[in-house]
């Protein structure tokens, strides 16, 4: 079980808190909302139990990251290149604390764009009840660092804003940063946030003990990147629908053509461990029995039928096609737990979109039918939200890398500190 916030006296207390504001920007302005507004009922909950002070805190990017590409490309070019100017222009978080106070319909006070400590006295000179932003976190070198003594030179800062750590971070949950896990050992008490709870409470179950039958549908471009997480649901699951890009690895692992198809050569071997796994389980492995296929990888490429398992020499696979479909509906109708991660075509080209959308619609479905359903990862989420069936939905996750993790069965550190 986590501790949350509803298990502690707040009144009077000063809240540090650890938000997951990481939203894409374009010219300073916000152009998702998604995860600043999965934290509000938190914050509004936090300040109606008469908190002193609510200190938010958050990273926005990989300023360091990004810098070194950025400076990369301009000296190939021969540009002159202002590595702080560059930084606080595109990771400041000062226009996210201005829209959070937009949608609170109260103040934001943003703490100041520098990136020396001591924030503690400006915080306790503001007036009570007030909401304070701090600057990106990833502007410290420590936020991120390997060395645990080094982030908690950070943390033990982060700290002092604070009698309560509360993490709704869920996004950042796998990382074990300054503000995201060390932080927790020098507050009297921690605790998880709204958002982190009703994470944990969807996505742990799959993986400790779901509603049976569960069937997870896993896609995407790489067998690599989800190993571990097919690996854990083979414990639990009835079957596993396995699409998009990764779906081409075990065909070809099972002696099938996949022309030009995307193929890791590599994870062959580990495709066929997972069959064999699958085997020994009981557990149904789907992989498409038809194709929707193109000659290149491109939004305006022509749509081509395969009416069978093995792709053309001169095709790629884009999407699956309609025997698979009614596939899916056969398997996804018996479900009574459905997790889905990954699309199972490349659904941002419109001509490839209908597999995914199909799988969203289904997954809707059994939804209304009373199945517990949980979306992961952000190719996924962003397939539910463009077909505009999110709401349809159990649970949408806000995290990607943590959502993964979580169903690998791993122990993430920014929930860690919120068990009671």
């Amino acid at each position: 079980m986590i501790k949350t916030v509803k298990s502690l006296d707040l009144k009077g207390k000063r809240i540090i808190m650890r938000v997951d504001f990481n939203v894409p920007m374009k010219d300073g302005v916000v152009q998702d909302d998604t995860r600043i507004v999965a934290a509000i009922p938190t914050i509004k909950y936090i300040l109606d139990q008469g908190a002193k002070t609510l200190t938010l805190m958050s990273h926005l990017g990989d300023p360091s990251k990004d810098a070194k590409s950025a400076q990369e490309k301009a000296e190939k070019s021969g540009k002159p290149f202002d590595k702080d100017a560059y930084i606080k222009g595109k990771h400041r978080i000062a226009p996210v604390a201005a829209y959070l106070e937009k949608k609170l319909g109260k103040p934001v006070i943003f703490a100041g764009e520098d990136s020396d400590y001591g924030k503690k006295g400006f915080i306790e000179s503001q007036p009570a009840g007030s909401v304070i932003m701090l600057e990106n976190t990833r502007f410290h070198k420590e936020e991120t660092a390997k060395e645990a003594a080094d982030r908690d030179k950070l943390a033990k800062e982060l700290a002092s804003y604070g009698d309560v750590f509360v993490n709704d971070a869920f996004g950042t949950a796998h990382r074990d940063h300054a503000s995201t896990a060390s932080v927790a050992k020098f507050v009297p008490l921690s605790a998880a946030g709204f958002l982190m709870e009703k994470e944990v409470n969807y996505l742990e179950p799959i993986v400790t003990g779901p509603q049976k039958p569960l069937v997870a549908v896993i896609g995407g471009a790489k067998v690599s990147s989800k190993i571990a997480v097919l690996e854990s649901l083979l414990k639990n699951a009835a079957a596993l629908v396995i699409g998009g890009g990764m779906a081409y690895t075990f065909l070809k692992a099972q002696g099938h053509k996949v022309g030009k198809s995307l193929v890791e050569e590599d994870q062959l071997d580990t495709a066929k461990r997972i069959l064999d796994a699958a085997r020994k389980t009981g557990a149904e492995i789907v992989l498409p029995a038809d194709h929707i296929g193109a000659e290149a990888f491109d939004a305006n490429a022509k749509a081509v039928a395969i009416d069978g398992l093995d792709i053309p020499d001169n095709l790629l696979g884009m999407d699956v096609g309609p025997k698979t479909l009614a596939k899916y509906k056969d398997v996804l109708g018996k479900a009574k737990t459905i997790v889905w991660n990954g699309p199972v075509g490349v659904f941002e080209f419109d001509a490839f979109a209908k597999g995914t959308e199909e799988v969203a619609k289904l997954v809707a479905e059994a939804t209304g039918r009373g199945a517990v359903t949980v979306v992961g990862g952000g190719d996924s989420v962003a397939a539910v939200n463009k077909f505009h069936l999110a709401g349809k939905m159990s649970h949408v996750s806000t995290g990607g890398g943590a959502s993964l993790e979580l169903l690998e069965g791993k122990k993430l550190p920014g929930i860690e500190v919120c068990r009671g």
